[in-house]
C-alpha cells in the first residue's frame, strides 16, 4: 500500500486558472519549459502496448495526451498533490482505465507498487522536486531492463543563473493551501552533475540536449532534455 503525502498541498493552488478554461485533452506533448514548441512524444519511442508512468504528473495533461493520441496499454499519471490529483480526475477522468490516475508520493509508488514500467518521464515535475539519489534508484529499479526514462528540466535557474555543479537544491517560494509563504526545494542541476548521478544509478546511453527557449521574457528558461535507459 503506498503512503499519501500529508504534509501541507503547496501544489494548491497550480494550474487552477487554466483548468477553469482549458479542460480539453492536449493536441500536443511538449518537453520545453514554454510549453509551445519543440520536440514531443516522439522522444518516449513507439508506446503501443506499453506501461508508461509520469512522475510528478500534476493534473495529468502529458499523460492524457499520451492516452488520447497513442495506444500505450496504459499510462500511470503519479502525484502526491491532493489538489492536482482531484483536478486530473475532473478533466480526465474519463480516460480511464488506461490513464491510471495515482495519488501517491513517487518514490513511495516506485518501491511499493508490483508494477514494472517500459517508459518513464517527468516533465517539469518529480526529477526537480525530488533528491536525485532518492529518486533515480528507485526510477531504475521499477524500469524494465532497456526501459526508457525520460525528463525536461531547467538548465538554469529562472532569471538565468547558472545551474548547480553538485547535486544541491534551491528554495523556491510556495504557498500553502491558505495563502501562507512557504518553501519547495528544486533540484536545477548542471548537465555533467545530471549525467554523473544517471550513471551511478544504474543507466546507460544517457543524452542530455539543450533546447533553447522560444521567448526572451524575465522568468523565461532553457530546457535540458535527459533521456537514458536502465541498463540491461
Amino acid at each position: 500500500m503506498t503512503r499519501v503525502t500529508t504534509t501541507s498541498d503547496l501544489w494548491h493552488h497550480f494550474g487552477r486558472a487554466r483548468a477553469e478554461h482549458d479542460r480539453a485533452v492536449p493536441h500536443a506533448f511538449h518537453w520545453v519549459w514554454s510549453q509551445d514548441g519543440g520536440p514531443g512524444s516522439e522522444v518516449l519511442g513507439d508506446l503501443t502496448g506499453k506501461v508508461v508512468g509520469d512522475l510528478g504528473a500534476g493534473a495529468a495533461r502529458h499523460a492524457a495526451h499520451l492516452v488520447a493520441h497513442g495506444a500505450p496499454a496504459r499510462v500511470d499519471a503519479v502525484d502526491a498533490s491532493p489538489a492536482q490529483h482531484a483536478m486530473a480526475g475532473d478533466l480526465f477522468g474519463h480516460l480511464a482505465p488506461r490513464l491510471r490516475l495515482v495519488r501517491s508520493d513517487v518514490v513511495d509508488h516506485l518501491r511499493t507498487t508490483a508494477d514494472a514500467y517500459d517508459v518513464l518521464y517527468s516533465v517539469f515535475g518529480a526529477v526537480d522536486f525530488t533528491h536525485p539519489g532518492e529518486l533515480l534508484p528507485a526510477v531504475a529499479a521499477r524500469l524494465r531492463p532497456g526501459g526508457l526514462l525520460a525528463f525536461s528540466t531547467l538548465a538554469h535557474y529562472l532569471g538565468g543563473a547558472s545551474a548547480e555543479s553538485d547535486v544541491v537544491a534551491a528554495g523556491i517560494p510556495a504557498k500553502t493551501p491558505t495563502g501562507e509563504a512557504a518553501t519547495l526545494r528544486r533540484w536545477v542541476l548542471q548537465e555533467h552533475v545530471w549525467t554523473k548521478v544517471l550513471d551511478t544509478s544504474g543507466f546507460t546511453r544517457i543524452r542530455v540536449e539543450r533546447l533553447p527557449s522560444a521567448t526572451d521574457l524575465p522568468r523565461s528558461a532553457e530546457t535540458l532534455l535527459v533521456t537514458a535507459v536502465r541498463h540491461a
